[in-house]
């Protein structure tokens, strides 16, 4: 039901139930149609704005929909952009991990391998002190020299004593 008729606006004051259904039945008899006869070049005219019309809505929809396309691509940019950010956070934070626990490693390692030649080193100059201990010891008519030779791997320790007589 339309407040307006004919321009001019209806105010409709309701005080009885009886009222209301005698002011409903009054609005809502339809009027007859008044059947103008339209002109060829009216037809011509109406049919050119109705595609009109339909080619601006058109355009309108598409903007819309153009601008919502856009929105969304904005968004799942900005959402890879997250995502990337993030992943290469972890890969960063595991790679320092894996760098401090190999550097870790390495240590221990070579802390375990200087332990093993130091002790090496101690024994062979535990066994030359023995060896020097006993041949000061003895009174010898000749006077021979002691000639060492050290070669250190990674493995063990050799150490080659010469009994050299001049």
């Amino acid at each position: 039901m339309k407040p307006w008729r004919d321009g001019n606006l209806l105010v409709i004051v309701v005080k009885d139930v009886e009222e209301i259904t005698e002011v409903r039945q009054q609005v809502e008899t339809p009027k007859p149609l008044i059947v103008k006869k339209v002109s060829q070049k009216d037809k011509k005219a109406i049919k050119a704005s109705i595609k009109l019309q339909a080619w601006w809505r058109g355009t309108l929809v598409r903007r819309t929909l153009l601008h919502a396309a856009l929105r969304a691509w904005v968004i799942q940019c900005w959402w890879r952009l997250t995502t990337d950010r993030l992943l290469q956070k972890k890969r960063r934070e595991a790679l320092v991990a894996y760098a401090h626990a190999e550097r870790a490693v390495v240590k221990l390692q070579s802390l375990i391998r200087m332990w093993r030649v130091c002790w090496r080193y101690n024994q062979v100059l535990n066994a030359i002190y023995f060896i020097q201990c006993h041949w000061q010891c003895h009174n010898c008519q000749t006077c021979a020299f002691l000639r060492g030779h050290c070669v250190v791997t990674d493995t063990h320790l050799q150490f080659h004593i010469e009994i050299v007589n001049p």
